[in-house]
């Protein structure tokens, strides 16, 4: 009789069954620790990660953001919270050298982002990208899929550096990141240079694709079923990862922005990466899903086609040809995305002015 094993979560059955990846979707030590501990390998840093660090953990970073105050006199506010982000990314590459080590480069890596500010701006995106890329052997750095990040995706892999794209929510923007990457490597293998460690990887928010076509229904008076919307994302994500294995790209998908436990379960035994924040991890690990593989079920046809009908966003989203990359930057959630990461670049140097001249008025 087959012995059955017994695995000590969900997650961690996942990642010692299938080929599915776990990432951790933030760079917090203990949250890491958490993840690792159920099989992760990598994880994920940016401002908006950053400010819900030094809210939750302020006790042990306090010190440290004192000492950088001291140490640079003339620094910017701003300036010292990017060192802030660099400082906990180091932090967190640390925790994961031994599964790069082992992984030889292609996990085990710390997803550090680009400042969105730069979106428009792809010398910028590289000379930043350049600048993460050297501050640990296993940074891998997020760089958006904006019009200008493209061509900043093409010239940071030609240089060696993994890049992680992300603010990216549908097919034609996943391809165009795709050809972008082998682009890259064959101008970096066309110049004799190695390509063999590197691990770049594509994210798909599925969640915030999701959330787009509710805002959608909503200023359009659109009615569907609820339910078909959930799954808006799951689409997006099982057609690319299609297109992807049809055409070899050397690239893996990632799924991000959880919004329901199939951003995680359908893609189950896909060669790709999930990265769910903490607390999704947690219900994931308590949940009663079954651990099998579903990435290749197909959406419900009849779903899909009541997306495409009653959605000009879901179908932008779903063709391949669906959106020109002069329209990456006005996609509906890609403005929502970089409106809230540009909020938490001005929300962090504020958590940092308050150390650096403390309110008078506070008790």
């Amino acid at each position: 009789m087959k012995q059955l094993v017994k695995f000590k979560s969900p997650l961690f059955e996942m990642t010692q069954t299938t080929p599915t990846c776990l990432w951790n979707d933030s760079a917090s030590l203990q949250e890491l620790n958490y993840a690792l501990d159920h099989g992760a390998v990598g994880a994920t840093c940016n401002p908006v990660i950053v400010c819900e660090i030094l809210k939750k953990e302020m006790h042990l970073w306090k010190d440290r953001i004192d000492e950088l105050i001291e140490e640079m006199p003339l620094a910017t506010e701003d300036q010292i919270a990017w060192r802030v982000v660099e400082e906990i990314s180091i932090k967190a590459a640390e925790l994961l050298m031994p599964v790069f080590e082992q992984h030889r480069g292609i996990n085990g890596r710390l997803s550090i982002q680009t400042d969105p500010r730069f979106h428009r701006d792809a010398k910028a995106i590289v000379a930043q990208a350049v600048r993460f890329d050297a501050l640990a052997p296993n940074m891998i750095v997020k760089i958006p899929v904006t019009k200008a990040g493209i061509a900043a995706i093409e010239e940071a892999t030609y240089r060696g550096i993994s890049i992680n794209a992300t603010v990216c929510f549908t097919v034609p923007q996943c391809v165009a990141v795709a050809e972008a990457v082998e682009r890259g490597l064959k101008r970096r293998q066309g110049a004799g240079n190695d390509i063999s460690s590197m691990g770049p990887v594509c994210t798909i928010m599925v969640g915030r694709l999701d959330d787009w076509l509710k805002v959608q229904a909503e200023m359009e008076s659109i009615t569907t079923d609820p339910g078909y919307l959930e799954w808006a994302g799951v689409a997006a994500f099982k057609k690319t990862y299609q297109i992807f294995r049809e055409r070899g790209y050397r690239i893996r998908l990632l799924s991000a922005a959880f919004r329901n436990h199939m951003h995680w379960s359908e893609f189950i035994g896909g060669d790709v990466v999930i990265s769910p924040p903490h607390k999704w991890q947690v219900r994931f690990n308590s949940s009663d899903v079954e651990v099998i593989p579903r990435i290749a079920n197909p959406v419900d046809p009849k779903i899909v086609d009541e997306l495409l009908l009653k959605f000009p966003d879901f179908q932008r989203a779903y063709a391949e040809e669906g959106l020109s990359m002069d329209e990456f930057d006005s996609f509906g959630s890609t403005r929502r995305t970089l409106r809230q990461f540009i909020a938490a670049c001005h929300e962090l140097p504020a958590i940092i002015r308050d150390r650096m001249i403390p309110n008078p008025d506070a008790k």
